[in-house]
């Protein structure tokens, strides 16, 4: 075994999903950020997190709303996803210069992205401030899916998405399945 090098701390943990989340302010004016910090933080209820900086647009209109979408965008739109993540939605409509198409939601006010493939809607439970960002904690009250990225018991089978994963500033694609929980058990050697 290799000695082990104690580092300085830092967000260590990689990769993780990118994902485009779609809001809407009070002024129903629509927008979309990238977003990297995002997870599942509970099972029942489901629940997911987002982690904003309070100076984004975004972090203004989901507390406006009260609701947001988490949008899982396939490979094929890594040049999308990337823009919505380094343009301002102040200043550019990123539905508009990225050709997607918003799509009313069945349980909030925040659009889906009609071109991404999976679609979570969230009710906002609560907001933490954590110091460089906040963290939105966000109900799942619904999740729309394409049916072609359906599996044949009805949930979505993630290599047919080609879903992204930021890894220390560089974007990886990750549709593979390599294992299923609990397979060790019929391992011998462990």
């Amino acid at each position: 075994m290799s000695k082990k090098k104690v580092l300085k701390p830092y967000e260590a943990l990689y990769p993780v999903p990118v994902v485009l989340v779609s809001c809407i302010g009070i002024d129903a004016k629509p927008n979309i950020i990238t977003i990297a910090w995002a997870g599942v933080i509970c099972s029942s209820p489901p629940t997911l997190s987002i982690s904003i900086r309070p100076s984004r647009y975004s972090h203004k209109l989901i507390k406006e709303s009260t609701d947001f979408v988490v949008n899982i965008p396939d490979e094929k739109y890594l040049v999308e996803t990337d823009f919505c993540g380094i343009v301002s939605g102040r200043d550019t409509d990123k539905f508009k210069a990225c050709n997607f198409t918003a799509v009313k939601a069945s349980k909030v006010k925040s659009p889906l992205i009609a071109e991404c493939p999976v679609n979570i809607e969230c009710r906002l439970k609560g907001v933490i401030s954590l110091g460089a960002h906040d963290m939105f904690i966000g109900e799942v009250v619904a999740v729309n899916a394409d049916s072609g990225v359906l599996n044949s018991f009805g949930a979505v089978d993630y290599s047919r998405v080609s879903p992204v994963v930021y890894n220390q500033r560089q974007y990886w694609s990750l549709n593979k399945r390599i294992g299923e929980y609990g397979f060790s058990r019929k391992i011998k050697k462990i």
